[in-house]
């Protein structure tokens, strides 16, 4: 046994093993094509056994996902591919489980679900397809479409407050929130990376390009042109700092973020605030959470927040064994005839 254990863990995976047969059909120039690809290519790092990874996912263009994911997984329906999962992980704890959604699967008719496993922290990985439309359906706003957005359904401008996704999770207690982008790869690599390292849910929000319906809604954050100025790197330790020649910054105001510039010497980057991650109160990443593109501030790209907290399924184990204990290891027949029960003649 030991000697298949061994030859089992010796055997190097490559982004082609997590290839599936099925065709991708998504629209060409979609962003989920990178996404996928990073994927498929960071798997092999983890050395994990394709058998034992499972891609949930609910309605949506992203949910295709799991058809092209050489793994087990499950097409599952609107919104409830977060209930799936955990089921899934509840009864598998030592599964890698990833849940594949989009921003109207997940905030939409989805929403109620998505708090409650984060809420619970199970041990599983969100990547939400964040693409501030609804794509499959052809073009309607979704939740995170801004104030404004004539789409199909909004003729004269969406008048919804958007949802902001990475401030949602951390209303419900994420202890992993991080954002990356379908056009910066590689940091879109580590962002998944890091997402499978954290213990608990882990949600990863990507901003992916709708080519259709809602194309260059990002282009500021990935033009060579205007990238420096509009995209803010998170890293731990280091100072808010951002900018062509890194001549912007951000200082704290009591608990309101402020832009200054370096350059003019008022400010040097020692006063700048710096980022921690592993802030046990979420106030922090929550104020990083409400600066994004639609104010003045630059976007923050990176990990928010990664703060571990005990898992749901860890706890649900931790059950079963002490009711084991106290009961025996039970009989289901035992079960359906105890308490108040009848017969109907």
């Amino acid at each position: 046994m030991s000697e298949v254990l061994n030859k089992i863990e010796s055997i190097k995976l490559t982004a082609k093993d997590f290839t599936s047969d099925q065709d991708v059909r998504w629209c060409p120039g979609c962003g989920d094509y990178a996404i996928l690809a990073v994927v498929q290519r960071t798997l092999p790092e983890f050395g994990i056994p394709r058998e034992n990874f499972v891609f949930v996912s609910g309605i949506g263009c992203s949910s295709r996902f799991p058809y092209y994911m050489n793994t087990y997984g499950m097409h599952t329906i609107h919104g409830r591919a977060t209930a799936f999962a955990s089921g899934v992980k509840g009864a598998n704890p030592d599964l890698s489980v990833w849940i594949i959604t989009g921003d109207g699967d997940a905030l939409s008719i989805g929403g109620n679900h998505f708090i409650h496993i984060i809420r619970r922290n199970f041990d599983v990985n969100i990547i939400l397809f964040n693409n501030e439309i609804y794509g499959l359906t052809k073009g309607q706003y979704s939740p995170t479409s801004e104030v404004g957005k004539v789409t199909k359904s909004s003729p004269y401008g969406s008048i919804d407050t958007p949802f902001k996704p990475t401030s949602v999770a951390l209303g419900a207690e994420a202890g992993f929130v991080a954002i990356g982008i379908d056009r910066d790869t590689k940091h879109l690599q580590e962002m998944i990376r890091r997402a499978h390292k954290h213990k608990g849910t882990s949600f990863l929000e990507v901003y992916q390009n709708c080519v259709i319906f809602n194309d260059g809604t990002f282009s500021a954050l990935t033009e060579k042109d205007t990238k420096q100025d509009s995209v803010l790197y998170l890293e731990h330790g280091k100072p808010l700092v951002y900018g062509k020649e890194n001549d912007k910054g951000i200082i704290m105001d009591g608990l309101t973020p402020k832009i200054v510039n370096l350059a003019d010497g008022t400010y040097s980057i020692n006063d700048l605030a710096v980022h921690d991650e592993h802030a046990k109160d979420p106030t922090w990443a929550h104020i990083l959470s409400r600066m994004n593109r639609s104010s003045d501030y630059p976007q923050p790209l990176g990990v928010f927040r990664d703060v571990e907290r005990p898992t749901y399924e860890k706890g649900l184990v931790n059950q079963i064994e002490l009711a084991k204990g106290k009961r025996g290891k039970g009989n289901l027949e035992s079960l359906f005839n105890e308490g108040d029960v009848w017969e109907n003649n």
